[in-house]
């Protein structure tokens, strides 16, 4: 039981290190910026709401079975056009990509860890990998 105490303490204390060293690199300063400047601008906030809901009306409409119409569409691509427009607005969505690349990363790296049962060399992360528990892809 102790064993499993000592286990559990040394994984967590080497994935906050982990998470310190992720906040220490320039790259995720500038990713937390970029999400601050969006959360601190209203107008960019609600451009992103009303092309969220536009987007998920049109899919909405076409998984019905129903045609968009010309207008529909055009309405969307302005409002996707002015939306990347904005600086404020990219730079979240820039952010939210790399963000998500960091994230792909130390899963991969872990998940390939577990898969193995040793560290995988740089090799083996490049070839990729499993897509998860199960999926019976035999990569």
């Amino acid at each position: 039981m102790e064993t499993n105490i000592q286990t559990e303490d040394a994984i967590a204390q080497k994935t906050r290190e982990l998470c310190e060293t992720i906040m220490e690199q320039p790259q995720f300063q500038s990713i937390r910026q970029r999400v601050d400047a969006f959360m601190a601008d209203p107008a960019a906030q609600r451009q992103y709401e009303s092309l969220s809901e536009m987007g998920q009306q049109l899919h909405d409409k076409q998984h019905q079975g129903q045609a968009l119409t010309g207008a529909e569409i055009a309405a969307f691509d302005k409002q996707r056009d002015a939306f990347f427009g904005n600086p404020v607005a990219k730079g979240f969505l820039d952010a939210q990509d790399e963000m998500q690349q960091i994230q792909k990363q130390v899963t991969q790296r872990v998940s390939k860890t577990l898969e193995l049962g040793r560290v995988p060399s740089e090799e083996e992360l490049s070839k990729g990998g499993s897509c998860g528990s199960g999926c019976g892809c035999h990569h």
